[in-house]
Formats: C-alpha cells, sequence, structure tokens
C-alpha cells in the first residue's frame, strides 16, 4: 500500500508537527493565560470522541 519510504516520511511530518505544535501552544499559553483556562477538558472530549468512533467502528465490523 505504501513504500517505507512513504511511511517513514509520514512518521516523520507526524513527529515533527506534533513537537512544532506543542512548542508554539506553550508559548502563547505562558503568553495569554486567560485564553486557556479549561482547554485540557476540550482536548479531553475530543480524544474522548476519536476513542469512541474506533471502538464503534470496531463493534459494528462483521468478520
Amino acid at each position: 500500500m505504501f513504500s517505507p519510504g512513504q511511511l517513514y516520511f509520514a512518521a516523520f511530518f507526524f513527529l515533527s508537527f506534533l513537537v512544532i505544535i506543542v512548542m508554539s501552544y506553550k508559548k502563547d499559553r505562558a503568553k495569554n493565560t486567560s485564553y486557556f483556562k479549561g482547554s485540557y477538558k476540550v482536548l479531553l472530549v475530543f480524544l474522548l470522541l476519536i476513542v469512541t468512533l474506533f471502538v464503534l467502528k470496531i463493534a459494528t465490523q462483521q468478520t
């Protein structure tokens, strides 16, 4: 489906993107603390939604 080079690139891109996003978030959070109150709740709900969709997909697959 994907060549090893494409998979390595995707993994590198994802990790690089994640590091940049986390660094930017920490920098912005230090400057504007009032904007980020409760942001962890939004992240938890988002992750819970993703997990729920994944579980529903697995539960409804026919074997």
